[in-house]
């Protein structure tokens, strides 16, 4: 019976405990230092901080932040004077084909130009009319 209750005995290593601890010795050591975290944006405030102070200060610059953003979109100028100053069209078109339709009205004043120009008469013919004198003709400039 001796012989039965020692073979109910674990006599096996206790080597997993063993490697867990060495693992996390391991990981400890490897693991970065306080002043990386800060520069990382992982911790905000150095160890010993508490962190009501750090709270405080996250809301403070929350804050400051809010207030910077509220003073800059009340400087903003509005809308009329930022068409006045041809920042942005007057259209009443959407913001995707605004492009479009300032391509369209750019090509149309060409093609009207170009319709003026062709009808244009000769500088011989302005000549011969007295609009213009004979030291005056462009081709002979």
């Amino acid at each position: 019976m001796a012989e039965a209750q020692e073979s109910l005995v674990d006599t096996a290593p206790i080597s997993p405990i063993r490697e867990r601890t060495n693992t996390l010795e391991h990981a400890l050591a490897k693991r970065p230092e306080p002043k990386e975290l800060l520069e990382r944006g992982i911790l905000h405030a150095p160890p010993g901080v508490p962190a009501a102070v750090q709270q405080k200060q996250h809301e403070l610059e929350k804050s400051m932040t809010r207030d910077a953003l509220k003073n800059h979109l009340g400087k903003r100028p509005v809308k009329e004077e930022l068409v006045q100053r041809n920042i942005l069209s007057s259209s009443s078109v959407a913001p995707a084909i605004q492009a479009h339709q300032k391509e369209l009205e750019r090509s149309m004043l060409e093609d009207s130009l170009d319709k003026k120009l062709a009808h244009r008469p000769k500088p011989s013919e302005v000549i011969e009319k007295g609009i213009l004198n004979p030291d005056e003709d462009p081709t002979k400039a």
